[in-house]
């Protein structure tokens, strides 16, 4: 049993969840800093972001693999298509049934948590944006992951989208401010795919898979992390300055130290196995640093 379920773990690439949650997780604090929360709205808003990143996971999985993008890239990639253990039909398949449980989900969230038509048409458009972005990443004709554009959406939808939009199921308001947390959850799981296309750097070049860091070369590529880095956590302390008014919502700060050490891993790998575990410090760091934004927006 273990060794059929294996294949589709690693595809489902479980640990990237952690980023969807960080999106929502934030949105959910900034309305309970304004006395607006609902447990079970929260729980269905993080249950159709995972299955979204799931449905990203294995469309960018069947794109790469018809294209022939990742098929000798085990270093990087092990995934169940790749290794042998998935076949295409398979993995069709697995989309579409992610396909129906996005659209259950979604609409479950939507019929809890709107309060008029006009919320509904709205959100259901941005769900059918969300789950379109999702797919078409690697797949089709023209994939926007062949042209640079992969940066621009994980902002769009892990920033703006993931927080802005959780933060609205529970308010039923928008406010301008909380564009700048939103943007630097965003600009951190950028920070992620940088580092998944800095990796992949000379795979993706000689695929023709035209990703931002294959635009502008690897060197480039290292400075555009720390500008992303930078950028994240001076937003993140321009709201908690304007608005949070607390020592506590300092917290995030504690982070920094582990963003000088990463920084310095990035400027100094040479290789894709050195490139495997800065990818997972990574992801740790934005879900770190995100929980203790968390924790220091409800402690104020």
């Amino acid at each position: 049993m273990a060794n059929k379920c294996y294949p589709w773990i690693i595809s489902l690439r479980p640990k990237t969840l952690a980023l969807s949650f960080s999106a929502i997780l934030l949105g959910n604090a900034l309305a309970y800093w304004q006395h607006s929360f609902d447990l079970i709205i929260m729980l269905l808003a993080m249950i159709t972001a995972a299955l979204l990143q799931i449905l990203s996971n294995l469309a960018n999985d069947y794109g790469d693999a018809v294209k022939g993008g990742d098929k000798h890239n085990l270093i990087g990639h092990q995934r169940g298509l790749q290794l042998g253990l998935i076949t295409l039909n398979q993995l069709k398949i697995a989309i579409w049934i992610t396909i129906i449980l996005c659209v259950c989900s979604g609409l479950t969230l939507l019929w809890l948590a709107c309060n008029n038509a006009y919320q509904l048409l709205i959100f259901i458009l941005l769900g059918l944006s969300s789950i379109i972005a999702a797919i078409t990443y690697t797949v089709g004709k023209k994939p926007y992951g062949y042209i640079g554009l992969g940066d621009l959406s994980v902002l769009i939808f892990f920033g703006l989208v993931g927080v802005m939009g959780s933060y609205y199921l529970q308010t039923k308001t928008l406010s301008a401010s909380i564009v700048f947390p939103a943007i630097a959850s965003g600009l951190l799981a950028v920070g992620v795919l940088n580092i998944n296309n800095l990796r992949d750097y000379e795979s993706d070049k000689r695929h023709h898979k035209r990703t931002l860091i294959v635009l502008i070369g690897k060197t480039y590529g290292c400075c555009y992390q720390l500008v992303l880095l930078i950028v994240s956590l001076c937003f993140f302390g321009l709201f908690a300055y304007q608005q949070l008014h607390t020592y506590c919502s300092g917290i995030f700060l504690l982070t920094l130290p582990l963003y000088l050490k990463h920084m310095y891993m990035v400027f100094k790998f040479n290789t894709n196995k050195d490139a495997v575990p800065l990818l997972v410090q990574m992801v740790k760091l934005a879900l770190l640093t995100n929980l203790l934004y968390c924790l220091g927006i409800i402690l104020s």
